[in-house]
């Protein structure tokens, strides 16, 4: 098999998609098994209840074909960004936290969160915010941080990663190489910041490189354009920002998974059908989808790429691999979840007194 076929073949490793409904179409199985995609990321019209959400994570689950299990992600921040709400505890939100400035108690609430994902068979959760709250002019970040200086953010992140981790939930740290201080919402256009290298080194980065210390193997990348990083690209795109200095001179070793790539910071400025490309060959491994049709119609432009000699072939093999590496360590064996008791694991009085208790609330 030659090298374009292989990576034809393992490309499906690389995405992250979403798609509609609380239950699993047959026309969405058979993509997941056919294209072997990697992962799924859910959202709140994917949501019931516990017990519906468990049901669905083992439908999807049942598309792996015998092999490692997907990647089951979520974004469950809490505050304005939590996808299952009813059912589950309720989340106070960074911000909120922060000003108890105890990594103690986050250490707990984050072993928490993490049990009440994992009860119903999410596996990895797009959290912690690792962006600091720099700028007040800020539409999307804001309480979302825990605070507005490197060193109070590093020890809550690194907080909320090991209670994740101890539990057996992926955190994923966002957004590289940082998201604060910007005045414009990725979702709608594409955001600016001019801060030096050197000025990133030592405020925005320190947060995202004490997570990876404390085991942290997944990071999300910002749609953000830094003229003095990259004049061209934003850094999902941007190799100078993933590989040169995100691999190479930080050292990370784990996966790096693009923000939503149908937001329009992405999709105006460079197309559907190049992002993607791009994306790749920045140095991401992981693409989300936040739609089945974006999802598809992404899948079949690389598949174009590859044909037409565009996409080397050697990076989605790289992505792919380790995506699968990490599988083995971290979600194998695989068994499914009892979705009848899935309910009697989230939700928890106790936890929201607890709360209540330690954040006054």
């Amino acid at each position: 098999m030659s090298k374009i076929d292989e990576a034809k073949e393992q490309l499906g490793e690389l995405f992250l998609m979403g798609f509609s409904g609380t239950e699993l179409a047959d026309d969405t199985a058979a993509f997941l098994s056919q294209a072997r995609i990697g992962g799924v990321v859910l959202f709140a019209a994917n949501y019931e209840n516990p017990e519906q959400l468990a049901t669905l994570i083992n439908q999807v689950q049942e598309c792996r074909a015998g092999e490692a299990p997907l990647w089951i992600t979520v974004d469950h921040e809490g505050g304005k960004v939590q996808r299952f709400k009813e059912g589950f505890t309720r989340l106070p939100e960074a911000g909120t936290i922060a000003k108890k400035g105890s990594p103690k108690l986050l250490f707990e609430l984050s072993e928490f969160v993490a049990a009440e994902l994992k009860a119903v068979g999410v596996n990895v959760n797009f959290a912690p915010v690792a962006d600091i709250n720099s700028n007040p002019q800020n539409p999307v970040i804001g309480m979302r941080a825990y605070g507005e200086d490197e060193d109070s953010v590093s020890k809550m992140v690194s907080a909320f990663v090991r209670g994740h981790l101890h539990q057996g939930v992926q955190p994923c740290v966002k957004h590289f190489p940082g998201h604060g201080d910007t005045t414009t919402d990725s979702h709608f256009a594409l955001p600016k910041v001019t801060d030096s290298l050197d000025a990133l080194r030592a405020r925005e980065f320190r947060p995202f490189t004490k997570a990876f210390k404390s085991g942290c193997r997944w990071v999300m990348t910002a749609h953000v354009l830094n003229p003095n990083l990259d004049p061209k690209f934003p850094a999902t795109l941007s190799k100078r920002v993933l590989t040169d200095i995100l691999r190479d001179e930080m050292r990370y070793t784990g996966l790096v998974v693009s923000d939503d790539m149908e937001m329009k910071a992405v999709t105006d400025h460079f197309g559907a059908e190049e992002a993607p490309r791009l994306a790749i060959e920045a140095g991401c491994d992981l693409l989300i989808y936040r739609s089945e049709a974006a999802g598809r119609h992404a899948y079949a432009s690389l598949l174009k790429a590859l044909d037409e000699d565009r996409l080397d072939p050697e990076r989605v093999l790289e992505s792919a691999e380790l995506s699968r590496e990490l599988k083995q360590e971290f979600l194998v064996p695989y068994g499914p979840i009892d979705a009848k008791s899935a309910a009697k694991k989230t939700g928890l009085p106790e936890t929201t007194a607890w709360l209540k208790s330690s954040f006054g609330l």
